[in-house]
């Protein structure tokens, strides 16, 4: 291509504009090269190519050096490393020599600046009139035979143009791509000539081939016929995904009659550029055979039947939806097709996804907890000056929340940092002392089911993770039930007040700091005005005297008040021969001789205790405020008569104890003052307010130390009381764990019934079921790990979810978001404007979701075997049991609120089979998990399995409970039911899972191991009689753990000699030890 440099007059204002415009579809490229008129001295320059002008700045945003009109010009790819080219031009002008960072790099600039002239813009535009011609023919055809095709079917009586949808699809690009680390594939469908966009591909990394394979599904919201035509775009995987001239690489179309029709089941295209004139790759397009084409064609038992590893759906899919991409991040998938008994096929897409509330909510949580100590300190700090004992018992308080404060602190910083690049923490990482709060390899583990001839697919899922337990801290002084039962000398003997208790008392606190100079402020207003001899003024004053003290007898007459100053004389008659040294080196000996000057609280606890006592400071305080009104009513010549006396003493000695103020009884004492013409009226006022001030100023000292109490008490109950700064810290980490794990089963359970009417009312009336399945063994640090998820399991009955209405569908507007203080805990989660309208109005007005947490334990491996016939396996029998009776309760209070579901009706039956599976105290009952997994499922529940790292066991519970879900629910073949599970075990997501965590595809089990699994862990043979007696899970592991861990190649029949005897022989010791 001959092509020259010409100096051209222009408006240099207008070029400077034209180079620092904003990134945008106006520039084909921009880019750093290397630029020089030598070869031998480039500079860095920053170059922009828009048009036919390519623009080199010295920098980004810089000073334009040169424009360079590309006509009459070559682009070449000089010879080397494929990083230079050069632009030689007709005319003789020096060539202008460029290095980019890359071959891949250097040739897409070649391919650029070979487009850019007006030449071949033409050339371009020439070869797209021809494509617009030779389609439109060719659709004008396809018309006519399809004409042709729907009178020949309607005499027939042959329905025509028939829906081919579902269909499945996978797309390999090969070629130029290949150069790409990473490529984003678009697919869309074109009708009558009306384009849609389907979907776009997650990023897809290529393989070791160089090729980039993925997959596609049209479902019946997608209809396909025989004419529709199909377009593929590829682009840059770092690009968005809306292509623009920067991002697209190439593109290439076909019609679903093409595919149908051909010979085999896949086509070859050529992906070209977008003027479609070069070609830049290749693109196989195969159909996946799901129908009776290949029915008779069954795969061998012992062949894995896994067909790609992505399957895409609709961009309306709820797959698809802002909700779920908010919610779930870096996705595997693997798709699968098994035989049913009628000889049909199952297509199965198993997902496995990251998620980011994996550091989201425990940052949350984090700064929660922080402002909570924050706030606890300042209240505490509030209470003014206190005595030694009391203000040593506020420094401990102080201390230990600054304590759990900088602790805090510190592991937030750690997990901003590290959540920056990462939404995961692998089994390796458990015992990092900065990711105590993050869950241990959680993941969202769901399985969609497309029954033969649905359209449709039912969705299962499980959330997977590590038990929710401290591993930095270790378990050498057991787990948090065991240290929290040792933890006793706080709580014996003392009084708690709850949050909401601590509440009410600082809510008093708060009024009397408000009313109390009201009222003396009165008091003295009230002397003053008395010299004016103003009536009607002094009046006013009475009056609103009156109404500051009733407010402050409503406020204070409250249990609360008397119950504090109860536990304040029983705590000082239970400690009176004690002494406390407190964290600021304090010895507070609790005898009364012990302190000279003594605050209203130490008063409080020297006294002897007098129940009566607070009801007569009241009474003082009305007889005080009445004595008063009748004075001034004396003053205003009102003297009341006698009988008018009489009535109101007697109503104030049949309400003195309600706190209501009436009128004094004895008004003897009123005889001794003089007339108003005999003395000053403030005179005579002067000694009943001073008297009122005294009763006013005693009640709220009493009432002020109550509240003092209940507030330190409070905040003792909430810290101190907890434990050491270790055991709260453990505590909050292993709530965090679970808190995380809880959150993202909910959402998926919510964004899935979303459509369910009974779902949704179940939800806003007896809440929501979380089931979580441990295999831990009850030996070693295993039982530790029990005891600390036993705890935070049981912490999540505190919290609750409200469902919000989203500003936005942008990510960061649908995650969760977290509330509230220890023990009440409140998760919002945001809805799209449109979901959010559709929801019952008990739950758009922000009704709570309580969650109801039930933990089921069975260990499994070889420790527990050691626990059950040389250790103690008591704690897991106490939390099967106590479990069993809450899911009972749950179910009872479901059946009441919702009697004619389905779903409850076959319940009766099922929790009496777990009362007995519980109670048979049999070794290793696994039946045990799967009647609980049942029961949650009936019941729309939330579904968590766990182990120690949540790798191997897990993956085996798993993958088991899939194929039970296809044999029992969608009518899996008997005979390949091994073959389901040694696929999903070999190829599946779980064995992508031991890979992230440990960097191997082996599950890390050893022979002693398999030995001890429970024989009954095959879904249960003894209860459904289905399957021969060695299809049990010790059969399933043994033989995908041998062929992955072991890595030998031969099937569970042809075991090596030596391995054969060798298992034999220790099958044989194991049946003699259990005879």
């Amino acid at each position: 291509m001959k092509m020259r440099r010409m100096k051209l007059r222009v408006n240099r204002g207008q070029l400077l504009s034209l180079s620092r415009e904003p990134t945008s579809g106006s520039f084909q490229k921009e880019g750093t090269l290397q630029v020089g008129r030598k070869e031998t001295a480039l500079s860095e320059r920053f170059c922009r190519l828009r048009g036919n002008l390519l623009f080199i700045l010295k920098k980004q945003a810089g000073e334009l050096e040169e424009v360079l009109l590309l006509e009459r010009c070559s682009a070449t790819k000089l010879p080397g490393d494929g990083r230079r080219l050069a632009v030689g031009f007709e005319s003789g002008d020096p060539a202008v020599f460029m290095q980019s960072s890359s071959s891949a790099e250097c040739a897409s600039w070649v391919v650029a600046l070979k487009n850019a002239s007006a030449e071949s813009l033409g050339r371009r535009i020439a070869h797209l009139r021809t494509l617009i011609s030779s389609h439109a023919h060719a659709a004008a055809e396809r018309t006519a035979r399809d004409d042709s095709l729907e009178n020949d079917a309607g005499a027939d009586g042959v329905q025509s143009a028939a829906v081919v949808s579902p269909l499945h699809l996978t797309v390999e690009c090969r070629g130029v791509v290949a150069t790409q680390a990473g490529v984003q594939v678009q697919v869309s469908v074109i009708d009558a000539h009306k384009a849609r966009k389907h979907c776009s591909t997650q990023i897809v990394k290529g393989r070791e081939d160089g090729g980039f394979l993925t997959s596609v599904c049209f479902r019946g919201d997608c209809p396909l016929y025989h004419h529709s035509r199909i377009k593929v775009a590829v682009c840059r995987a770092e690009e968005s995904a809306t292509p623009t001239t920067r991002s697209f690489l190439g593109f290439t179309s076909f019609s679903i009659r093409d595919l149908l029709g051909a010979k085999e089941p896949h086509i070859s295209l050529s992906l070209r550029t977008m003027d479609g004139v070069n070609e830049v790759g290749e693109v196989k397009v195969s159909r996946l055979q799901m129908q009776d084409e290949s029915e008779n064609k069954a795969a061998p038992e012992h062949k894995c039947l896994a067909l790609c590893d992505t399957l895409h759906g609709s961009v309306q899919d709820k797959e698809n939806s802002p909700m779920m991409r908010a919610a779930l991040c870096a996705q595997l998938c693997k798709v699968y097709r098994f035989q049913t008994e009628d000889r049909r096929w199952l297509l199965v897409r198993e997902q496995m996804s990251e998620t980011p509330l994996s550091f989201s909510l425990p940052k949350q949580l984090l700064s929660a907890l922080i402002q909570e100590h924050t706030n606890r300190i300042l209240e505490l700090e509030e209470l003014g000056e206190l005595s030694p004992h009391w203000d040593g018992l506020r420094h401990d308080v102080t201390k230990h929340c600054n304590h759990l404060i900088g602790l805090h602190q510190e592991t937030l910083a750690e997990i901003d940092k590290l959540s920056a690049s990462s939404c995961f923490k692998s089994s390796s990482t458990k015992s990092n002392r900065h990711l105590q709060f993050v869950p241990t390899n959680l993941h969202s583990q769901r399985m969609e089911v497309t029954s033969p001839g649905s359209t449709e697919g039912v969705w299962y899922e499980v959330i997977t993770f590590g038990a929710a337990a401290d591993h930095h801290h270790a378990f050498k002084h057991g787990g948090l039930k065991r240290l929290l039962s040792k933890h006793t000398h706080y709580t014996e003997g003392s009084v708690s007040y709850s949050q909401d208790e601590s509440s009410r008392a600082r809510e008093l606190l708060a009024s009397v700091a408000q009313l109390l100079p009201l009222i003396f402020g009165l008091a003295e207003e009230l002397l003053s005005v008395s010299l004016e001899l103003n009536t009607a003024r002094l009046q006013e004053v009475l009056d609103s005297l009156t109404q500051q003290i009733e407010q402050l007898v409503h406020a204070l007459k409250d249990e609360l008040v008397k119950g504090a100053l109860l536990a304040i004389h029983n705590q000082c008659t239970s400690d009176c021969s004690g002494s406390h040294v407190h964290s600021n080196g304090l010895l507070c000996e609790d005898s009364p001789a012990a302190e000279e000057s003594q605050s209203p609280l130490d008063s409080l606890r020297d006294s002897e205790y007098d129940e009566e006592e607070w009801d007569r400071a009241w009474v003082n305080v009305a007889k005080s405020l009445n004595c008063i009104i009748d004075m001034v009513d004396r003053l205003q010549g009102r003297e009341r008569r006698p009988h008018e006396l009489k009535e109101s003493a007697g109503d104030t000695r049949s309400q003195n104890t309600g706190g209501t103020f009436f009128h004094v009884s004895d008004v003897a004492s009123l005889s001794s003052f003089s007339s108003s013409s005999a003395s000053s009226w403030q005179e005579q006022l002067l000694p009943l307010v001073v008297t009122l001030r005294d009763c006013v100023r005693e009640a709220v000292t009493k009432a002020r130390a109550a509240m003092t109490f209940v507030v330190l008490q409070g905040a003792v109950a909430a810290t101190v009381a907890q434990g050491s700064g270790q055991i709260v810290q453990r505590r909050h980490a292993v709530f965090s764990q679970a808190l995380s794990a809880v959150v993202c089963g909910f959402l998926l359970k919510l964004y899935g019934g979303l459509e369910d009417p009974d779902f949704l009312q179940q939800l806003h009336t007896v809440g929501i079921l979380a089931q979580f399945e441990s295999l831990l063994s009850t030996y070693g640090d295993e039982l530790g790990m029990l005891e600390d998820m036993e705890v935070g399991v049981a912490d999540l009955s505190g919290m609750a979810f409200t469902v919000t209405e989203a500003r936005t569908e942008q990510p960061g507007d649908l995650l969760p978001a977290l509330s509230g203080t220890w023990g009440s805990y409140v998760v919002k989660v945001p809805l799209p404007p449109e979901t959010f309208g559709s929801l019952p109005q008990e739950l758009k007005n922000g009704g709570l979701i309580r969650v109801e947490p039930v933990l089921f334990n069975i260990g499994i491996n070889q420790q527990q075997s050691l626990a059950e016939r040389f250790g103690d396996s008591s704690l897991q029998e106490r939390v099967n049991q106590q479990s069993c009776e809450r899911l009972r309760a749950y179910c009872n209070s479901l059946r009441g609120a919702l009697p004619h579901t389905a779903a409850v009706q076959s319940l009766a039956d099922m929790l009496a089979s777990l009362d007995r599976s519980v109670e048979a105290k049999k070794r290793k009952n696994v039946e045990v998990l799967w009647i609980a997994a049942m029961a949650c499922r009936k019941v729309n529940g939330v579904r968590l399995t766990s182990c120690k790292s949540a790798k191997d066991r897990t993956a085996m519970s798993v993958t088991l409970e899939q194929c039970a879900i296809l044999r029992e629910r969608h009518a899996l073949s008997q005979q390949h039911f091994s073959t389901a599970l040694d696929c999903m075990r070999r190829d599946g997501c779980r064995m992508e899972n031991v890979q992230k965590n440990v960097g191997s595809r082996k599950f890390a089990f050893s022979g002693v191991q398999l030995l001890t699994f429970p024989n009954s862990t095959d879904l249960q043979t003894a209860a459904t009689d289905r399957l021969p007696r060695r299809s049990c899970t010790r059969f399933y592991i043994r033989r995908c753990v041998v062929m992955n861990v072991c890595s030998w190649d031969f099937s569970v029949h042809q075991k090596p000699p030596c391995c054969r005897l060798w298992l034999q022989m220790f099958e044989l010791r194991t049946c003699l030890c259990n005879k």
